[in-house]
């Protein structure tokens, strides 16, 4: 499957040039400096279409008791797959950025949460996904919360898919 991919953004529309890495980085600087604590969530959401899924991955940035920010990209998958499937690629993409960025976020001491836009009621589709992702999230070394914890994925990414 094919994924168009557009450059990271923030909620008011700037879009930013330069890697996630010195996006992330510039943003705890200036956090930290303002006397913020901080802990970053990653999330993804996608929908459906007759010919196509389109997802979003966020970055959310929350100052402890003071409300937070997130830089969003959207992704175009250029086929319809399985729901499980759908809800994998989710999860991949939102590794992928932890993976891309933890690195930073250890050297500034700021914890990290990746957030799956998976229900962990059996009875909703996106369930069947959830051992495997939550044993891949896990496994990649970063903390896992689902639905109804996970609104990185499920509030903010979906916004803005």
């Amino acid at each position: 499957m094919k994924i168009v991919t557009q450059k990271w953004r923030n909620f008011s529309g700037k879009t930013y040039d330069q890697p996630i890495t010195e996006i992330v980085h510039d943003a705890i600087q200036r956090e930290q400096k303002a006397g913020h604590r901080i802990k970053i969530c990653v999330g993804s959401d996608s929908q459906a279409y007759k010919n196509h899924v389109e997802y979003a991955t966020v970055i959310v940035v929350l100052r402890e008791g003071k409300g937070g920010f997130m830089f969003m990209r959207n992704h175009k998958g250029t086929k319809k797959i399985s729901i499980k499937e759908r809800m994998l690629k989710e999860v991949t993409m939102s590794v992928e950025v932890a993976y891309e960025i933890c690195d930073i976020l250890d050297k500034h001491d700021v914890a990290l949460e990746v957030h799956a836009d998976i229900n962990t009621d059996p009875k909703f589709d996106s369930n069947l996904a959830l051992k495997d992702a939550m044993g891949y999230i896990i496994g990649m070394g970063f903390v896992f919360k689902a639905k109804p914890h996970a609104f990185a994925s499920s509030s903010c990414a979906d916004k803005v898919v």
